[in-house]
């Protein structure tokens, strides 16, 4: 008989509002999960298989994107150069396309179509009004089927504000353009952008008046989440093995520098505002983008360590993003560059911009992959999609989209290779192979025609 694991999986560090979900330790033992909350076809001891689809907005330079080469002999052009460490772990698949993000008789609107189609693969209804229409978005579909065994069936995470209503684009609703969740074909998940509110709802107990309570009492005494869940901590340090303790304690180090630069980034606001010291509840939102980026990819990190959710969203922009990057030299907005006309100078800023958004993805891959768990890391158990709904931002096409796979999908991936596809495959068809890999048996989903072959 097997001896019971000393910490359950869900295992929590408890403090007045807070409460510290663990990563996995050796101590909670095998299996992972119960038999019945296993992927279809996984051993149950095998860590859950988890998905995240990140959107960056006005296509990208294809020219630099795309690999000469086929199969696993190929070379990263210079817009992806930024993930050459992690080329062994990556899928660049080219000829997917979502062609409902075409007019098909509205119009204009591609950058709105292109956000609500990116997972969806349903055409948006033109409304710029209450009317809003498209379909079920592919998180939300994994959200409904696997999202009871964990705290949150999903996170949804951005940059920019979302809107559910005003017109965005050529009569098209903002809801289209700024959300890519869908919960229902009328319903658009709301993202998160502040870090802040993001970190509070991941280490919180659940209690809304005692969180708010534990939340006020740490910013005006600068504490952190740690300093409620110490004694909870220390005790359980007294139970763990040698190599379980080091684990726990790179963890919480972790949590605690997240804690800090969020608290940077709010102050370094509040006094570009001019906002007093004592300002007692912090806009949490960075004024540096790229901080705010990272910040972002550090929290839904620790909401796949900790097994907080298995499935996630972020968006980089939204749809027809005018953005600003003058730190890496660019100078003009971001929707407004992508309109090049083959103006040599936009097209330069275009793919400046392009590689800045890869480093972000790279950035999340690598703090993925430095996140051990059982015989592997936190990217071989997940499946992380990168891609825009637009091809050419200057042509607004949406076929041979620019979309990148990375992960082991718990070992079910082969990564390492370009995988050409015949033009107009749906990339829908990306997504119920994704769907399969966690156990969600679907035999369509939007335009989709059937899984996607030579994944594996």
């Amino acid at each position: 008989m097997s001896r019971r694991p000393l910490l359950s999986r869900r295992a929590v560090l408890r403090g007045l509002g807070t409460a510290v979900a663990l990563p996995w330790l050796e101590a909670m033992g095998a299996p992972w999960l119960a038999p019945r909350e296993a992927a279809a076809g996984d051993a149950a001891s095998a860590p859950p298989r988890r998905m995240a689809y990140v959107f960056f907005p006005n296509g990208a330079h294809m020219q630099d994107w795309t690999p000469t080469k086929e199969g696993a002999d190929y070379e990263l052009p210079w817009i992806l150069e930024p993930l050459e460490a992690h080329k062994r772990d990556l899928l660049v698949l080219s000829g997917l396309a979502q062609d409902q993000a075409r007019a098909h008789g509205d119009g204009p609107g591609d950058h709105a179509r292109c956000v609500a189609v990116f997972l969806t693969g349903a055409h948006p209804v033109k409304t710029k009004g209450a009317n809003i229409r498209v379909g079920v978005s592919v998180d939300q579909v994994a959200a409904r089927a696997i999202g009871g065994a964990t705290r949150f069936a999903s996170v949804e995470l951005g940059i920019e504000p979302g809107r559910q209503s005003g017109n965005c684009d050529s009569g098209y609703s903002c809801a289209y353009s700024t959300n890519m969740s869908w919960r229902t074909p009328t319903t658009p998940v709301a993202k998160e952008i502040n870090p802040r509110l993001v970190f509070e709802r991941l280490f919180n107990d659940g209690k809304p008046g005692e969180t708010k309570e534990a939340r006020d009492l740490r910013l005006r005494r600068r504490k952190s989440v740690l300093d409620f869940v110490g004694r909870d901590a220390k005790q359980l340090r007294g139970r763990l093995g040698g190599a379980d303790r080091a684990k726990l304690e790179e963890y919480l180090e972790g949590l605690r520098d997240v804690e800090r630069r969020i608290e940077k980034s709010e102050q370094e606001r509040a006094d570009a505002l001019g906002a007093a010291a004592e300002f007692p509840v912090p806009a949490g939102i960075p004024g540096d983008r790229r901080e705010h980026m990272r910040l972002m990819c550090d929290l839904l990190v620790l909401a796949f360590q900790t097994d907080t959710t298995r499935v996630a969203t972020f968006m980089l922009g939204n749809g027809g993003s005018n953005a600003t990057f003058p730190w890496i030299g660019v100078r003009g907005s971001h929707h407004g560059l992508s309109h090049h006309g083959g103006d040599k100078g936009k097209i330069a800023a275009i793919r400046k911009i392009n590689r800045f958004h890869v480093s972000q993805y790279a950035y999340l891959l690598e703090k993925l992959k430095s996140v051990k768990e059982g015989e592997g890391t936190l990217l071989d158990s997940s499946m992380v999609v990168f891609g825009s709904g637009i091809a050419d931002g200057n042509r607004h096409n949406h076929d041979n989209l620019p979309v990148l796979l990375a992960g082991g999908g718990g070992g079910s991936l082969r990564t390492g290779r370009h995988v050409r596809y015949p033009r107009w495959t749906p990339l829908n068809n990306l997504y119920l192979s994704m769907l399969e890999r966690v156990g969600v048996h679907r035999t369509a989903l939007g335009d989709s025609t059937g899984p996607l072959e030579k994944l594996a």
